[in-house]
C-alpha cells in the first residue's frame, strides 16, 4: 500500500476514533473548552445532557453548567457553587492533578471540583451527572453530590446534604431559599441570609425524623429512574414525595427545582413533543408560599413587598408608598419612598390600601381601638410607618416591614408627606384648609364669608378675653403639674431631641471621667443617663459664630433613622460646650476588632462590610439632607452586642474648622482614606466616601492596615497596591494570608475585592454608587473586571 494510502486510513482511523470519544461522553485528560459564542459542549452519549458553557444574561457572560440538549430552551440543571458567570475568554480544563478547573481569561481560578488528583478521564453520563475518574474507574468525583438547584432520576441525596435557589431566573448566584435534609432525617425547606449563611426557620418540613424510634427517620432522599421521589427510612420503607399514580405516561424529562421563589417542584416534559410546550409540574410544595416568614426573615418576597399568589406561584408587588430597591428584582426588598421622623407631624398623611398585611413586624397592638384612632396614634408616633386596622383592633408597625402577603378584610394605613411627588395610582386628596368653618347651608361665596366675619368679629370680644384668661390658667397648671426627672430635658425649636444643660452631663459621665476614645471630632466618655449607658462626645472648637450651623447639622443627624448609623440620642449647646449624646456601642470600634490579637471570622467581616455600605447609602441617597461623611475609616465604625456595624460621626464635618482636620494637609478625611480629588481642588462629592469605602472594603477583607510605615517616613506598605497586585496576579490567598475560610468562599473573597478595587479607583467618575456596591457585595449584580487603580501612595 502506498504511503498516501496508509496516511489516509489513519487518518479515517484517527478521526472515528475523535468522534467515537466524543460521541460515547468520556472526556480525555488535557481536554478543554474555552467560553465562545460558538463554543461545542461536552455531550452524554444520547445527546441528551450536554457539558460546557452557556450565554446567559448578555453575550459576554457564560455559566458553566449541564443542560438538557435535546430540549428547545435548554433547561440548566447544574452549575458550580453560586453559579458565578465568567467572560468570554474563560476555560475549563480536566487537568490530571486538579480535576475539573475553571479559569477566567486572566488564568486566574475561579471553581474547581475538589482536591482530588491522579485523573485518569471524565465522563457525561446520559442521567446528567458528570463524573470525574481516578485509576481503576475509581470515581473521584461527580456533580450529583454537589446539587446547584436540581434533582434528576438516580440522584440520591444523602443526609447533610443540601442546595440553594437562584437569586432570579437569570441570576445564578445562590438565592434566599435552601433545600436541606438534616441529620435527624427531616427533608426541609427554609429561607435564608444570603450574607452569613444563616437559616431561618423551616416553612415547609417532611416530619419524618422521629425521636422515639430512630429506625423510622430519614435516611436518603432517593429519585428514581421511573420518575418517583421519595425519602427512604432506615427501617426499608418509604415516605412518598411524588405522589403514587401522578406521573403522566409515556417518555418524560423529569426534574424537581428548588425555584428562585422558593417552591420545591417536580417537573415532567415530553421526550418526543409533538408541538411546542412547556415544563409542567407533578407536585410542589410548600402549597402557599405566600404564608411563610417568621418574625426574622423577610417571608416569601423581600422586606416592605407584598407576597400574593396566581396560578400558585407567587407575585411579589411593593405597594403604594414604597419601591423596588433593585428594580431587577422583583422579588426583593422595597424602600419606602418617605421615611417619617419625629417632627413632621403637621405635614403627614396616609396613604390608605385595602387587604395588606405585614403580620410580623408588629410593636404595639392596641386593643380595643376604632379606624381614627389607629391613624392618630401612628401619627403621633415617629417610630410607625404602617398601622394595620381590623375588627377593631390596631397593630402599629415599624420598618423594615417583613412577610407581607394579601389578607381580607384589613386596612393598611401608610405614612406619606404632604407635598411629595404624588404616587402612582394614589388618589390623595387633601381639603383645603376651611377658614372659617362655613355654617350649616351656608354657600361658599364671597359675601357670606364677609358676613360670617362681620359677625364673629362683633360677638367675640367677650370670648377673647375669656380664652385668654382660660389659657393662662392651663399654662399654669400644666407647669405646676409637669414631672421632674433627674435631667431637665429641654425641647430646643429647632430639633426634636432632648437637650441638656452642660452640668448635667457633667453629673452623667461623673466628671467626664470615664473616656472611651478620642478622634478628629472631640473626646467620647462612658456616661449613664436614668439606666441607660451612653456615649458623650464633647466636640473640638466649632466653627466660629457657629451655633446656628451646630444646630442645623443636629437636626440633620436626628432626622436619620437607620441600623447601620449610630443612633443621637441628645445634645448641649451651653454657652461654649457642644456635647453629643450617642446610643453606646457595647463592642468599641472597628479599628479594635479588626486589627486586634484575634482575626474575626470570614463570615463576620463580610456581614460589617455589608453593613456599612447600606449606612453609606442612606446618607447618600434617602436622607432628606444628603449627607457626606468625610472620614470613612475603622475608627469610625462601632460594633453593638451583636456586632452590627454603626456609622458614627456622619454630618460632623462641617462643624470642624478646617484645620482641626486629622491629616496636615488642611483637608478632611485621614491620611490613606482620602480620595485623590482633595488635592486636586476638583468639586467633592458622595464619591470621596466610595473611595474612604474600597480602602476599608480591603482592610477587612486582609485584616490589613491602609498603610503600613516599614521604615520611618520612608518605607510605605499601600493597601490599595497590594489588592491590585494579589488581584491581578491571582495570589488572593496572599491577600487575605492564607485565611482558609475566606479562601473556600472564593466567589465572594473575589466579589469583594473587586468591588473594593472599584471603589477607589482614581476618577471618580468610575467609582460605583454605594447602592450599586451593596446589589454587587449581596450578588444582586455582576462585578466587571476593574481596571487598575492609579496609586496615590506618592502623598
Amino acid at each position: 500500500m502506498a504511503p498516501a494510502q496508509l496516511r489516509l486510513v489513519f487518518l479515517t482511523i484517527f478521526l472515528r476514533f475523535i468522534a467515537a470519544q466524543q460521541n460515547d461522553g468520556s472526556v480525555s485528560v488535557g481536554a478543554s473548552l474555552t467560553a465562545t459564542s460558538d463554543v461545542k459542549p461536552w455531550l452524554s452519549s444520547s445527546g441528551e445532557f450536554a457539558f460546557g458553557f452557556k450565554q446567559v444574561q448578555g453575550n459576554d457572560n457564560f455559566l458553566l453548567s449541564i443542560w438538557y440538549e435535546k430540549i428547545p430552551d435548554k433547561t440548566i440543571v447544574w452549575y458550580p457553587e453560586e453559579g458565578r458567570m465568567v467572560p468570554t475568554g474563560s476555560k475549563v480544563e480536566l487537568l490530571r492533578e486538579s480535576g475539573l478547573v475553571l479559569t477566567d481569561p486572566q488564568g486566574t481560578q475561579v471553581w474547581r471540583s475538589g482536591s482530588i488528583s491522579a485523573v485518569a478521564s471524565g465522563f457525561m453520563n446520559d442521567t446528567g451527572n458528570f463524573v470525574v475518574f481516578g485509576s481503576n474507574s475509581r470515581k473521584l468525583w461527580g456533580s450529583f453530590d454537589f446539587p446547584a438547584n436540581t434533582l434528576l432520576p438516580t440522584q440520591v441525596m444523602e443526609r447533610g446534604g443540601g442546595m440553594k435557589s437562584t437569586t432570579s431566573a437569570t441570576n445564578f448566584s445562590g438565592g434566599r431559599f435552601q433545600l436541606r435534609f438534616q441529620e435527624d432525617g427531616n427533608l426541609v425547606l427554609n429561607t435564608r441570609d444570603i450574607l452569613s449563611g444563616n437559616a431561618y426557620d423551616a416553612y415547609y418540613t417532611s416530619d419524618t425524623d422521629d425521636a422515639t424510634n430512630s429506625t423510622n427517620s430519614g435516611e436518603q432522599v432517593i429519585f428514581d429512574a421511573t420518575g418517583y421521589m421519595y425519602i427512604l427510612r432506615r427501617n426499608g420503607q418509604r415516605f412518598d414525595l411524588t405522589p403514587r399514580g401522578s406521573l403522566p405516561s409515556g417518555d418524560y424529562y423529569h426534574r424537581a427545582t428548588l425555584d428562585s421563589d422558593g417552591v420545591f417542584r417536580q417537573y415532567y416534559f415530553p421526550k418526543n413533543p409533538t408541538s411546542n410546550t412547556t415544563w409542567k409540574v407533578i407536585w410542589f410544595v410548600p402549597r402557599d408560599i405566600c404564608n411563610i416568614g417568621g418574625n426574622l426573615d423577610s417571608g416569601a418576597c423581600g422586606y416592605n413587598n407584598v407576597c400574593s399568589l396566581k396560578d400558585n406561584r407567587p407575585n411579589c408587588e411593593c405597594p403604594q408608598g414604597f419601591s423596588l430597591l433593585d428594580p431587577n428584582n422583583p422579588n426583593g426588598d422595597c424602600k419606602p419612598d418617605f421615611t417619617p421622623t419625629c417632627d413632621e407631624v403637621d405635614s403627614i398623611d396616609f396613604i390608605e390600601l385595602d387587604n395588606i398585611d405585614w403580620p410580623n413586624s408588629d410593636y404595639v397592638h392596641m386593643k380595643p381601638s376604632d379606624n381614627d384612632t389607629c391613624k392618630s396614634s401612628c401619627l403621633e408616633d415617629c417610630f410607625c410607618a404602617v398601622a394595620i386596622y381590623r375588627d377593631n383592633e390596631c397593630w402599629k408597625k415599624r420598618l423594615p416591614l417583613s412577610n407581607g402577603r394579601e389578607r381580607d378584610n384589613v386596612k393598611a394605613f401608610v405614612k406619606y408627606r404632604v407635598g411629595d411627588r404624588p404616587l402612582p395610582n394614589t388618589p390623595l386628596q387633601i381639603p383645603p384648609p376651611q377658614y372659617p368653618p362655613r355654617l350649616p347651608g351656608e354657600k361658599k361665596d364671597g359675601t357670606s364669608l364677609i358676613v360670617v366675619g362681620s359677625v364673629l368679629l362683633g360677638t367675640s370680644v367677650f370670648v377673647i378675653f375669656v380664652l385668654i384668661g382660660v389659657i393662662c390658667v392651663g399654662f399654669f397648671v400644666i407647669y405646676k403639674k409637669k414631672p421632674r426627672n433627674t435631667y431637665s430635658i429641654i425641647k430646643d425649636v429647632e430639633t426634636n431631641l432632648p437637650r441638656f444643660t452642660y452640668q448635667e452631663l457633667v453629673e452623667a459621665t461623673d466628671g467626664f471621667k470615664d473616656e472611651l476614645g478620642k478622634g478628629a471630632f472631640g473626646t467620647v466618655y462612658k456616661g449613664v443617663i436614668g439606666k441607660r449607658i451612653v456615649a458623650v462626645k464633647k466636640l473640638n472648637t466649632v466653627v466660629q459664630d457657629g451655633e446656628k450651623e451646630f444646630k442645623t447639622e443636629v437636626d440633620v443627624i436626628a432626622r436619620t433613622h437607620q441600623k447601620n448609623l449610630v443612633q443621637l440620642l441628645g445634645y448641649c449647646d451651653d454657652g461654649e460646650q457642644r456635647v453629643l449624646v450617642y446610643e453606646f456601642m457595647s463592642n468599641g470600634t472597628l479599628a479594635e476588632y479588626l486589627f486586634g490579637d484575634t482575626k474575626p471570622t470570614w463570615r463576620q467581616r463580610s456581614f460589617i462590610a455589608v453593613g456599612i455600605a447600606k449606612g453609606l447609602a442612606y446618607l447618600h441617597e434617602e436622607c432628606s439632607t444628603q449627607i457626606i461623611h468625610c472620614d470613612i475609616k475603622p475608627k469610625n465604625i462601632l460594633l453593638d452586642d451583636y456586632f452590627n456595624a454603626k456609622i458614627s460621626d456622619f454630618g460632623l464635618a462641617k462643624l470642624l474648622m478646617m484645620n482641626q482636620s486629622h491629616t496636615n494637609t488642611g483637608i478632611r478625611g485621614t491620611k490613606g482614606y482620602v480620595a485623590p480629588e482633595w488635592f486636586r481642588n476638583m468639586p467633592v462629592t458622595v464619591k470621596v466616601d466610595v473611595y474612604s469605602f474600597g480602602v476599608l472594603l480591603l482592610e477587612i477583607i486582609s485584616c490589613r492596615k491602609s498603610l503600613v510605615y516599614e521604615s520611618g517616613e520612608k518605607g510605605v506598605a499601600v493597601l490599595t497596591d497590594l489588592a491590585w497586585d494579589c488581584y491581578q496576579e491571582g495570589r488572593l490567598d496572599t491577600f487575605v494570608e492564607n485565611d482558609l475560610e475566606a479562601f473556600d468562599d472564593y466567589k465572594k473573597l473575589a466579589t469583594f475585592v473587586m468591588v473594593g478595587l472599584w471603589c477607589v479607583q482614581e476618577n471618580s467618575f468610575l467609582r460605583p454608587t454605594m447602592r450599586k456596591v451593596i446589589q454587587m457585595l449581596e450578588g444582586g449584580i455582576e462585578v466587571a473586571e476593574p481596571p487598575c487603580p492609579c496609586s496615590v501612595s506618592s502623598y
